[in-house]
């Protein structure tokens, strides 16, 4: 009996707030596909963090920690939202790397290729999620289109972070 409390339940979770079933299951799609990006993102990040050196060090290594621990707000918080509009939220590594927009990157470059590789990265998220929310708001889910939008505008608010470190 204490076993069957404990199992978990993967099943879609029943919802009634307006959004319809298909539609709902069609903004997880797009999250998932986004939550995938993020993650990616979120690793290569902290990786770069890790990693850097040179005259950059210090500005990097600062600016990719206050990223990465942002991008993690964010992963819990796209998740999240996927459970709260009745879907599971995709997981698997594997999965990530097949679904995300951003490449995973497994060399170690200067500095600033770190940077120009994560700048571009952020506006490639942040172009992700804006078809997202052109979705979200086509089926009236304007709380899943605020919080797509708000994460917009922190990728473009990273991107150009980091892309100011490296101007000449």
């Amino acid at each position: 009996m204490t076993i069957e409390v404990l199992k978990t339940n993967y099943e879609d979770l029943p919802i009634r707030a307006g959004v319809e079933r298909k539609d709902r299951k069609m903004l997880a799609e797009l999250m998932g596909q986004a939550l995938a990006s993020t993650y990616v993102l979120y690793h290569k990040t902290h990786a770069f963090h890790w990693n850097v050196t040179g005259p950059l060090f210090y500005s990097v290594h600062k600016l990719t920690d206050d990223q990465y621990n942002d991008l993690a707000e964010a992963i819990d918080d796209i998740a999240e939202r996927i459970r709260a509009i009745g879907v599971v939220a995709p997981t698997g590594l594997k999965r990530y790397i097949k679904e995300s927009r951003v490449d995973d990157y497994t060399d170690v470059d200067d500095a600033v290729a770190m940077v120009l590789q994560l700048g571009k990265d952020h506006q490639e998220v942040a172009a992700q999620l804006r078809e997202a929310v052109k979705e979200a708001e086509k089926v009236d889910d304007v709380y899943t289109a605020d919080l797509l939008t708000a994460r917009i505008g922190a990728h473009e608010e990273a991107s150009w972070m980091l892309n100011s470190l490296i101007v000449q």
